[in-house]
Order: C-alpha cells, then structure tokens, then sequence
C-alpha cells in the first residue's frame, strides 16, 4: 500500500519520523518507522457531512480500529497505536475532527457540540463501508465515543478511552464550581481569553506549553493575575517521550487550523445539555488511566471511577490503571498501552 501524498503534508510527511528517538529499540528500530510509516501510512480527503476530513489510514484487517484524538492532539498522537493494532491484523484509522488539522472548517463553529462529532464519526464510517468498528479515544475524543456505542451500538463493537471515563455533556460534565476560577476549562469557556492568552505566542509555543503542562500531575490553575499560558515554565524541557519532531509535527498541523473549533468543541460546549436523561453504553468497555493524569484530581472523578460508579453507565466496562501515567499515558509508554489495546480488541467476539 502506498502512501496517498495529501498536499497540505507535503511539509509535514518527514517529520513523521526523522530523528524520532522516542521510537526507540523497545518500541520498533528506526527502519522499520521509516518502512512501516512512510510506506503504510495512508493519507486521503473524505468527504463527510459536506466537510473534507483528513484521514490517515494503516493496515487491511476485516475489523476496523477507529482512533478518536483530543487536545491540543491530532490523528498523529495515535501513530504508535496505529501501527501496533495494524500489525496485529486490524484496520487503523485515525481522522483529524472537523476544524481540527487538515480537517475542513464547519462554516459556523460557534454552534457545534458534541453531537456534531457523533454524525461525523457515524458519517465516516458510512463513507468508509464499515459497517461496525471499534473506538479508541482519548481526552475529550472518548465523549463522542461514549455516545456513539450509547446512542448506536449497532454501528460499534466495543470502546476504548484513555484518560476519560463516560461524561455526559451537560451543567455537572466538570464540576468548575468546585476548582478555583484559574481552572483552565473556566478560562477556556470565556470567550475571546483563551484567544488573547494564545496570541501572544507562535503555535509550535502554544503546543509546546499545553503538551508540558498537561503532562503533570497537576490540574492547570492560573491565579488570579496569570493566564493558562503564563503557567509554563521555560526552562522546562519536553517530556522525555515527546521529541522537537512530534513537536514540529503537531505545530504544523494546528498552524494550518487554528484554535477556534478546539475551543468551542469541546470546552465552550462541554456544559450544554445533551438532552439525554439514561444513556447505556451496552458494548464492551476498556477504561486505561494514568494514575498521574491530572483529570484524576477533578472533583469527585477518582472516586466515580474506583467506586465502579460510572458502570451505572457503562456496565460491562473494564478498568486498568497504568501508575506512571500522565495525561498522554498512549505517547508516554506505548508499548504498555498498545498492548491493552490488542489485549481487549483480541477478546472481542465480532
């Protein structure tokens, strides 16, 4: 299978893997990065719900492995994912959200939700000819993903998320009223601060703050006289696991989309009413959370977790815990998380 060049990756395509040292012997040999991502990689234009989505695409299997990125991420934060369930007989597909990468703007992205990203994912599987697949997401990418096996279990196998158990978008998604008023997501939902806070930097600058800040386990608080951004410490390097060429990679991709869809799916929506009362995600479920993921440390999240009260949602939901995991526990230790993820889907009888 050849690589499909996409014009807007034409400066983006090398940087898939050029001096990636986090692809290191205990993962795959550099060789076979090169081989298997350059060669293998798909990358297409799919027509869904009147937008162009960009899709990336490894792997021939009869059962398809759908990926589902959150922020500040892309289809690229699931590259070692992609390649680890391709080459254990599945079909990868990862796919940037409308406004997200080299996804199409909706024409009015101020009135999106939640629920436009179920039509899409529905709607990508449509143009895709799959019939039911699996969903893999993570951060914000695992709502849509709940919802979808909820609302269309006969679309979905089974569910994958990482970092995220079932939320339903409404008032009580986070309990905001319950952090201080420096809570990123507070600050994300007012509109036009973000916007001001992330003009004063360069993209690669506002990836590169969000990626480092986001991987501690701490939840992003600004005082009163801070914005988000200033929380970043220069001197901090980058997570030993995330290289200047992820960097690179992603900056390169946001430059081409910008913040505006991002801020509004999923911050600014994240606390409209989604107008269901009980949602059941009947499929199976898979739960993978780093312990050191500062989304633990929301209110009441830990304990809505360990207590097995989001099986009121989810019922036949597994729940595994990674100790050393932060935020992007996939990116941090991929060989751990890969395997779950094979592990669960080989289980699944479809």
């Amino acid at each position: 299978m050849k690589i499909h060049t996409h014009p807007d990756l034409v400066h983006v395509g090398p940087k898939l893997i050029r001096n990636d040292n986090q692809f290191s012997h205990t993962h795959l040999t550099l060789e076979s990065i090169l081989h298997t991502v350059m060669e293998n990689i798909k990358h297409s234009d799919v027509q869904v719900k009147g937008l162009k989505l960009h899709v990336a695409e490894i792997g021939t299997g009869s059962k398809a492995v759908v990926f589902l990125h959150g922020f500040p991420e892309i289809w690229y934060t699931w590259r070692h994912q992609m390649v680890a369930v391709a080459n254990s007989g599945y079909r990868a597909i990862a796919f940037d959200f409308r406004g997200y990468g080299l996804s199409e703007q909706p024409p009015q992205p101020e009135k999106e939700t939640m629920f436009d990203l179920i039509d899409e994912i529905l709607g990508l599987l449509d143009a895709l000819n799959i019939t039911k697949a699996f969903l893999v997401g993570k951060d914000f990418g695992s709502i849509p993903g709940y919802l979808t096996a909820a609302l269309h279990p006969e679309r979905v196998a089974a569910v994958i998320n990482l970092g995220i158990p079932f939320i339903l978008p409404g008032e009580s998604a986070v309990r905001n009223d319950l952090l201080p008023k420096g809570f990123y997501i507070t600050r994300w939902q007012e509109p036009g601060r973000a916007e001001a806070d992330f003009g004063r930097f360069d993209v690669k600058s506002v990836i590169r703050n969000i990626y480092t800040l986001f991987s501690s386990s701490e939840i992003p608080i600004a005082a009163d006289d801070q914005e988000i951004m200033d929380l970043f410490d220069p001197s901090k390097p980058l997570p030993p696991w995330f290289s200047e060429e992820d960097l690179q990679t992603y900056a390169s991709l946001y430059e081409n989309s910008g913040f505006r869809y991002p801020l509004q799916v999923p911050y600014r929506s994240l606390n409209k009413d989604c107008g269901l009362s009980d949602p059941k995600v009947s499929v199976p479920a898979l739960l993978i959370m780093g312990e050191k993921d500062y989304v633990i440390k929301f209110p009441g999240m830990e304990d809505y977790i360990r207590s097995g009260a989001v099986k009121q949602f989810v019922p036949d939901m597994e729940i595994t815990y990674i100790p050393e995991g932060s935020h992007f526990v996939h990116e941090q230790v991929p060989d751990k998380v890969n395997q779950l993820i094979i592990d669960f889907l080989d289980k699944q009888n479809v």
